[in-house]
This record gives C-alpha cells, structure tokens and sequence, in this order.
C-alpha cells in the first residue's frame, strides 16, 4: 500500500504500459484514472481495477480535454496528487526524410505538447494544496537515439529536459517531477519502433542491443514509476530514470 488514498491520472492508461501503470497504482493503494482517448478500453481497464478506478476520454493534445479530465478526475477523488505522463506516439522507422509534416505535428503533439497542457492544468491544482508529483514517460530515444526514429527521438529528448526544467522551477511549490526513460517494449507501438513485422528474428536483432537481453515490459515501467510516485521519493526530482536493461550504457 506504498501509494495509500493517492489521487492518480494516468494518461494513455488503455493498454501497454499505462496500463500497467494504473493496475500497479491501483494495487497499492492509489485511485486511478485510467485516461485514453479510446475510451472503450479505458473503461475495460477501469472495470477491471474496480471501485478505486474511473474512465475518462481525453485527446492529450487539447488542453481543454486535459483541463476537463484533470477536473473530473479531482471531482471523483476529492484531490490530485500525482499525474503520470504516459501517452506516446511515434512514426514508423524509417529514413527522416519520408515523414511528413502532419506525422511530425502528431508526434510533437502528443508526446510534448501534452505535457504542457497537464503543467497548466495541474500547477494551480498542486500550489494550492501544497504539493504534487509529475512523472513523463519519456524514452531512452531521447538519450541514445536509434536512426530512423529521428523525429520520435528528438521529441522524447524535450520530455526529458522538459522534466528537469519543470523539477527545477517547481520545487519552491513542492512539486516533484520525475521522469522514466524505457527502452523499446512489448506495447502496440512496437512494430513502429522496429520498421519492420515482429518476428523473432526480428526481436532478437533489437535485443542483442539491450545487455540484460530482453525488451521492457510493463511491469517494468510501472514499478518504477511506482516509486517515483511514493513518499519513499519525496527528496528526488529532477531524474529522468533509465529503465532500460543497460542500454544507454
């Protein structure tokens, strides 16, 4: 029960690794609301986690839709204390030069452009009651970039200096800021990430990469963010936590 009465968001909470996110939360002792613009499979994970759990529609690059979700969430659980960052977007791999303007804008919007949405919604919300934790999901992208990923690497690169921007200004409010950096997983993004069908052979040309020899898998991201979350980190902020098997070693 390491997050015990915590009032969390958890955006992108239908599936990979939100998913896992909220159900980690959950089982700890959090409320959660599983947020996803796929409504339905926000609902199915809500259903599934139990009273402690909500549903709530949200295209994380409107900042009326984050503004609207930040609301109702706090209107379910009487506060906010933590808000995970989890929605991600990327093109397929490829040469930079075959992505087009509107892919790119999706990226930026999504991946970046959200989390400033979820500060403005958020920041007022935690001043007032006395604090707060944000964690991004961010990426080892940003920090050891793979070719082909160029615009999807550069924009997880703004959420991690993005994060520890915000850890710095923020800290007189006693909002902590954190991010998680994964290496590539077992999610529905997968495939975009490789550039080519998952197959095993496939897999293991992306795995000899990683020394501990595998991909991450929800669990992962989710027990690290369970503890940048919890009050056994209340004196960390500013860190981008590398989950990722050694591979920006």
């Amino acid at each position: 029960m390491r997050l015990d009465g915590k009032a969390t968001l958890v955006t992108g909470a239908a599936s990979g690794f939100g998913k896992g996110i909220a159900e980690t939360f959950v089982r700890e002792g959090a409320k959660v609301a599983v947020v996803d613009l796929n409504i339905d499979g926000a609902r199915q994970v809500a259903e599934q986690l139990g009273e402690n759990a909500i549903a709530v529609k949200c295209d994380v690059s409107k900042g009326d839709e984050v503004a609207a979700a930040v609301e109702q969430t706090r209107k379910a659980f009487g506060a906010l204390d933590v808000v995970v960052n989890n929605a991600g977007w990327t093109n397929p791999n490829r040469p930079l030069m075959e992505t087009d303007e509107a892919t790119f804008r999706k990226i930026y919007d999504i991946n970046v452009v959200s989390i400033f949405h979820m500060t403005k919604a958020c920041v007022p919300v935690w001043e007032a009651q006395g604090g707060g934790v944000m964690i991004n999901v961010g990426s080892t992208a940003g920090i050891r970039p793979r070719p082909g990923l160029t615009w999807y690497n550069s924009s997880k690169g703004a959420v991690n200096l993005m994060t520890r921007s915000l850890a710095v200004e923020l800290a007189p409010h006693k909002i902590r800021v954190n991010g998680i950096a994964p290496v590539m997983g077992v999610t529905g993004l997968l495939e975009q990430f490789m550039g080519v069908p998952d197959t095993p052979q496939n897999r293991e040309r992306f795995i000899a990469t990683i020394p501990l020899g595998r991909l991450s898998e929800p669990r992962d991201i989710a027990n690290a963010a369970l503890y940048l979350a919890s009050d056994e980190a209340d004196f960390i902020t500013g860190v981008i936590l590398e989950v990722d098997g050694g591979r920006t070693i």
